[in-house]
């Protein structure tokens, strides 16, 4: 018998995302992934960012595509092994928020 993912790799149906999206207003959701832009005053603070980001997304072991544009970071969030946003990009989401607020 195959194993049930877990919980954390379930995709979320529209109104689960609906309410999330409530919670966390500077996301939006792009086709099977959650971004969000951060623009920071200079070009190092994004740096700094990104590597605060780092320690958080290793610890959680989900890890989000980061592009760098000079002084603007984006952030793309997806499930890879279940093909959209899970719990675990919530979660991540959260801490991400955080760690910018």
């Amino acid at each position: 018998m195959p194993e049930k993912p877990s919980a954390m790799s379930e995709l979320l149906d529209q109104d689960e995302l609906e309410a999330a999206l409530k919670k966390h207003p500077d996301w939006e959701v792009e086709g099977n992934t959650l971004t969000r832009v951060i623009e920071f005053e200079e070009f190092m603070e994004g740096i700094d960012f990104v590597n605060d980001l780092a320690e958080i997304a290793d610890e959680a072991q989900h890890h989000p595509d980061i592009l760098i544009q000079y002084n603007r970071i984006s952030l793309t969030l997806t499930t890879h092994d279940a093909g959209g946003i899970t719990e675990a990009d919530l979660e991540l989401a959260q801490r991400i928020d955080n760690l910018v607020d």
